[in-house]
């Protein structure tokens, strides 16, 4: 069945209820590493409120007092750098209705009615709004999808669902948001980024010229049965180094179904690049961060050592990097990338990077009649194979771990699904 959405009006801004501080504040290393990248996070939710776009709406407008850097623009600065203007001109916010119950369709493949997006083909600019939030109720069964898009320059995923929590708590009644926000502390450690490493060596303008490619879009489980089996075959081979967890499992297997699917030369690099939230090791003084507190983790293997290799080695590999992260903070340095092979590849189509949403918050928004059913990020810029695994999704729990993945082309995806598949 097809989506048929129907704006209820245009986008409009959607300021502070009250008068909030002006200024600037600096953008740290880390939010300029993502600054003008913007994701979308689609929040499908049964349950139906009363009056969810009106009630979501005054509840955003009270939130941006607490988080008005969020009404803010980014903005040029001395020295040809940036920072976070403080304006107070307001997210965008647009209301829609759309035919059907929630059952009724496949609506979560990259459904552009259901959000707001940026121009310029998903790239923010110096004057949009930092954040865009649809609401989308369903006449038919009173359910509702919250499409939020922002730019990644601002927060990070654990940073805007914590202020999507901090919406759904007004929206409940609370007098203020649970936690305090904190949007700059100048205390804040400089997080080594592996994009900076990779731009030192990678040839000039490779971001400009970077093509969009036509991943096609996966929404698979995998199965408990599988995730189980890794798991204690690991803690049997590899006694004293902790128990594996799902989402090692779940890479592990879609790291190396994908290599098997593209079936490129056994001594090609398959490198893996994951995204870590690092607020954990950087300590509670971060505790109401919504800026970007999150390291990319390199794991390098050859294709051949991945799709031919044993599931548990993979998960090592992938275990041992994240093991190595108090240590890169520490020297807050990434490593050089000294190999031109594996710089190529991770430039190409051979990576596979992966952004673990389990853990987020986004799960945990409630704008009072529960929390989502399912939480499915979205892309309109696909420059490079990435994954999402072990994504909340209410009605899968039971099945397995729910993976959304725009990682290969559509030369390969059936090769890729067969793969996956087999998985038990």
């Amino acid at each position: 069945m097809s989506l048929v959405v129907t704006k209820s009006s245009p986008p409009a801004l959607v300021l502070p209820s009250k008068p909030t501080p002006g200024g600037n504040l600096p953008l740290t290393s880390t939010d300029k590493s993502r600054l003008n990248v913007s994701f979308t996070s689609l929040m499908v939710f049964e349950r139906p409120i009363h009056e969810p776009a009106e009630t979501i709406r005054r509840a955003l407008s009270h939130a941006l007092v607490y988080y008005y850097p969020v009404a803010g623009r980014v903005a040029a600065a001395a020295g040809g750098d940036v920072h976070l203007a403080c304006t107070g001109e307001g997210v965008a916010f647009a209301s829609a209705t759309a035919i059907g119950t929630l059952q009724d369709i496949s609506f979560l493949h990259a459904s552009p009615e259901l959000s707001l997006r940026y121009g310029g083909g998903g790239r923010c600019g110096m004057s949009d709004p930092l954040a865009m939030i649809q609401v989308t109720q369903f006449v038919a069964c009173g359910g509702y999808v919250v499409a939020v898009t922002w730019n990644h320059g601002v927060a990070d995923a654990s940073g805007i669902a914590q202020f999507l929590q901090a919406v759904g708590q007004l929206a409940c009644g609370l007098p203020s948001p649970a936690v305090v926000p904190i949007r700059y502390d100048e205390s804040f450690p400089d997080i080594p980024q592996l994009m900076s490493a990779l731009r030192r060596r990678a040839p000039a303008g490779y971001e400009s010229s970077q093509h969009l490619a036509d991943y096609a879009y996966s929404d698979v489980t995998i199965p408990w049965s599988f995730i189980n089996r890794v798991k204690a075959e690991f803690r049997r081979t590899h006694p004293g180094r902790g128990a594996c967890t799902a989402f090692e499992a779940v890479t592990a297997a879609v790291w190396q179904c994908r290599t098997r699917a593209i079936n490129n030369a056994a001594d090609a690099p398959a490198p893996l690049v994951f995204s870590a939230n690092v607020r954990t090791h950087i300590g509670s003084k971060l505790e109401g961060y919504y800026g970007n507190c999150v390291s990319s983790q390199l794991v390098v293997a050859t294709s051949g050592a991945v799709a031919g290799g044993d599931i548990v080695d993979l998960v090592k590999l992938i275990k041992d990097a994240k093991e190595r992260i108090p240590e890169s903070l520490v020297r807050r340095k990434m490593p050089e990338l000294d190999d031109g092979g594996l710089v190529d590849a991770l430039c190409g189509y051979n990576v596979l990077r992966v952004s673990c949403w389990s853990r987020v918050g986004l799960d945990a928004v409630d704008f009072g009649g529960g929390t989502p059913e399912r939480v499915v990020p979205d892309l309109e810029r696909k420059r490079s194979p990435l994954c999402f695994p072990c994504l909340p999704c209410a009605r899968n729990d039971r099945a397995g771990a729910n993976v959304v993945a725009f990682c290969v082309t559509e030369e390969h995806v059936h090769e890729f699904h067969a793969q996956l598949a087999r998985l038990q």
